[in-house]
């Protein structure tokens, strides 16, 4: 009988033990996790409106253009009455504004949450020859993501990404893109563009979708790549009652300015 009682409380203070860690989880993932929404349009043009780089003196104005798109599928469009930016060949840099993360789906004890990590910590720069991107290259610190729990920051920059071997990640462009429209003050434009990502010490050909804007002299690009884990030898990220989906996204929303 003694025996019986004693199963019987075990029994309990297990499922005790479970409902203690599922609600917490549930806690966790309803209350406690901050992780910041995906990347829009709206942040891409509260950055821009931040500070502005507009030279109001060299301003000239251009016709009304509406909406165009081209072979490749590429929309743009200029409002009338901006200012022109000068043509051919401009370099535009990165600047304050632009942030570069990562967003996985997690199941913590059950229960659907995601790890989102960002940094500021992103250098670069993209070339501009008329209505051509030539050529575009970033670099991001991935030793400096944060998110909103220092255990996962510890095991992201540890076993995961293993940032004291491969503390950065790349992006090259590998071929022109024609936006069909230049610099011009208040334009827009929505394309892909393919080229080389570097993360974990490998290299692999992507291609995403970008959308961008020039603001106040200011150039903006907002856009996610897609990632498989195993494309980049990155071992599963789950741990014992944390599930990690085996892909995620790169997201940035990229501040330019012109040198």
């Amino acid at each position: 009988m003694a025996v019986k009682r004693l199963i019987t409380r075990l029994l309990m203070l297990a499922v005790a033990l479970v409902a203690l860690v599922v609600g917490g989880a549930w806690v966790y993932a309803t209350f406690i996790n901050d992780a910041p929404e995906e990347f829009n349009v709206a942040d891409l043009e509260d950055r821009l409106s931040e500070t502005t780089t507009t030279d109001e003196s060299s301003a000239t104005t251009t016709p009304s253009t509406t909406v165009e798109s081209d072979s490749e599928g590429t929309e743009a469009s200029t409002p009338s009455t901006t200012p022109q930016a000068e043509g051919g060949q401009q370099e535009w840099t990165i600047t304050e504004g632009s942030e570069v993360g990562y967003r996985v789906a997690e199941v913590l004890f059950g229960i659907d949450t995601e790890g989102v990590g960002r940094t500021e910590s992103v250098t670069g720069s993209i070339t501009l020859d008329d209505t051509s991107i030539t050529s575009a290259e970033f670099t991001v610190d991935v030793a400096s993501m944060q998110s909103d729990d220092g255990r996962r920051d510890g095991q992201f920059r540890g076993r995961i990404m293993e940032t004291d071997e491969f503390p950065t990640a790349t992006f090259n462009l590998t071929q022109p893109i024609d936006l069909g429209l230049s610099a011009t003050e208040g334009a827009t434009v929505a394309t892909t563009i393919s080229g080389e990502l570097t993360m974990h010490g490998v290299t692999n050909q992507v291609s995403f979708d970008i959308s961008a804007k020039v603001e106040g002299g200011r150039l903006g690009v907002i856009g996610s790549v897609p990632v498989v884990f195993t494309d980049y030898d990155i071992l599963d990220p789950s741990i014992s009652g944390i599930k990690v989906e085996p892909e995620g996204l790169v997201e940035f929303v990229l501040i330019f300015s012109q040198q």
